[in-house]
């Protein structure tokens, strides 16, 4: 039984700790002050008038087989790494004030573990009043009865798969005072946390050049990595890599495709043998006190480009310069994705992978192709994926124009991606109507000369007042690559 109290004393009680997050502004181990966590959490309280802000963090890994990380916006919100505990904001006239709810160890399982924070340092670690996680449960029924509104952030691992992730404490936590509580309004959070997450300060902007510094020196680890025989051991270059430069872990799961498996755009196994003749898709990022960088580079495994090869690679480095152009304060997001398109669509015809550059297919997606066309071009089947996403505490992180105008803006970190993946797999998946007939007739020869090549180039960017800043200088021009990988030292079997 949880000892209630009123609602009304409750927020007395959490606001005499509401300014003990201005407190202790020395940047912690994260290289971020507890006065800028304190102003995120003051810019989500500015976007809602009187309410209960809600968040978990992850929870206590289950296994010994890696190590604990913290959810992206908890991490953002709290600067709290460590796992069980919550973020309860109170926020009245756009005011907040905010209690961290802690679970400790006891002193045995600390011996294996180490110690966690607990109410007695939670303001010197953290610039946050520190309550014990058993009292969570009280304070929530008592505030439930106050008549605010629930702002709930939920405790996903990426929003990417948040629609999929139904289960979790926090979702679960929601669902049973919504069930005790009828009337309460429940609002998801997330939206307004990542308006506050999309503009990056200067802090958060040095970490990401870190995270892309060391990023790159993987990329050069790999592509001088002699004679190869299998994907893993390109990843495992790359991921030592990360490792000896002081990233935590990758960013993502590593993908390393040779051949075949380079156009499958999320191939994760890294098992298969390397081949002379293939090119490897080489998309690997690292995390660096929380924030991740993205780079991809495509390499041939003889350390020489084919002809066949250098027409694609180049169309895809094009396409990649095309929206770097257009990637600049005060410009569209859509124009920049749009003129790649338009590069990559005009060079698949004139290679004869398509009927023309405006030809349309039958797609084997669910897509209404007369209300977007453009959805459904023949081109499309060859460069299946969008080629600008934010990156930050998470590696598809928000930008400021989406939502918004639409515009890029200082603050903004972010790739370009383009890629371009021919198979006859693809073909293979077309749904049999007579338009497809015609397509696969007219393409199947100039796929068959293309076939199994996959190219992919992406770089990391920032956008500051001086302009767009390329950060991930590892080779990308074909000629740069072929001379970088002249200098590997080849070993004897």
């Amino acid at each position: 039984m949880f000892r209630r109290v009123s609602a009304l004393a409750l927020f007395g009680t959490l606001l005499a700790g509401s300014h003990a997050s201005f407190a202790h502004a020395q940047p912690l181990s994260s290289g971020i002050s507890n006065a800028e966590f304190a102003a995120r959490r003051d810019s989500l309280a500015a976007r809602i008038d009187s309410g209960v802000v809600l968040a978990f963090g992850g929870r206590t890994l289950v296994h010994d087989f890696s190590t604990f990380y913290q959810l992206p916006s908890f991490r953002y919100l709290t600067n709290y790494d460590e796992p069980d505990g919550a973020l309860l904001m109170v926020v009245r006239n756009r005011k907040g004030s905010s209690t961290l709810y802690l679970t400790p160890l006891d002193p045995r399982t600390a011996f294996y573990y180490g110690q966690r924070a607990d109410s007695t340092n939670s303001v010197e670690r953290y610039g946050l009043r520190g309550r014990a996680f058993s009292a969570l449960a009280g304070d929530l029924d008592s505030l439930a009865r106050s008549g605010l509104p629930f702002y709930h952030i939920p405790d996903v691992e990426t929003t990417d798969f948040s629609r999929l992730d139904t289960l979790t404490r926090g979702q679960e936590t929601i669902k049973t005072l919504g069930a005790r509580y009828p009337s309460l309004a429940i609002r998801n959070a997330m939206p307004l946390v990542l308006q506050v997450r999309a503009r990056k300060s200067d802090a958060e902007l040095a970490l990401i050049r870190k995270a892309v510094e060391i990023s790159a020196e993987g990329h050069r680890a790999a592509m001088l990595t002699a004679n190869p025989e299998h994907e893993y051991e390109l990843r495992a270059a790359l991921e030592f890599e990360f490792t000896r430069r002081g990233a935590e872990r990758p960013a993502y799961g590593s993908i390393v495709g040779s051949g075949a498996n380079g156009t499958t755009l999320h191939y994760m196994r890294d098992s298969d043998p390397v081949k002379p003749g293939d090119l490897v898709v080489m998309d690997a990022g690292a995390e660096y006190r929380g924030y991740a960088a993205d780079i991809t580079r495509t390499i041939p495994v003889t350390g020489i480009y084919t002809p066949e090869q250098r027409q694609l690679y180049q169309l895809v480095r094009d396409a990649q310069d095309a929206a770097e152009k257009l990637s600049q304060v005060g410009m569209s997001i859509r124009a920049a994705a749009d003129s790649s398109v338009a590069v990559r669509s005009r060079g698949l015809f004139a290679l004869g992978l398509t009927q023309s550059e405006d030809a349309t297919f039958d797609p084997p997606w669910a897509v209404n192709c007369t209300a977007n066309p453009a959805a459904c071009k023949q081109s499309n089947l060859w460069m299946i994926h969008g080629i600008t996403h934010g990156i930050g505490l998470a590696v598809h992180d928000p930008m400021q124009g989406t939502p918004g105008d639409g515009t890029f803006k200082v603050g903004d970190a972010f790739t370009i991606e383009p890629g371009i993946y021919v198979s006859t797999k693809a073909l293979d998946a077309l749904p049999d109507t007579p338009k497809n007939r015609a397509f696969i007739a007219a393409v199947r020869n100039t796929v068959l000369k293309y076939q199994n090549t996959g190219v992919r180039i992406e770089d990391d960017y920032i956008i500051t007042d001086k302009g767009l800043e390329r950060l991930s200088l590892v080779p990308r021009e074909m000629h740069e690559i072929e001379a970088l990988m002249r200098q590997r030292v080849r070993i004897q079997p």
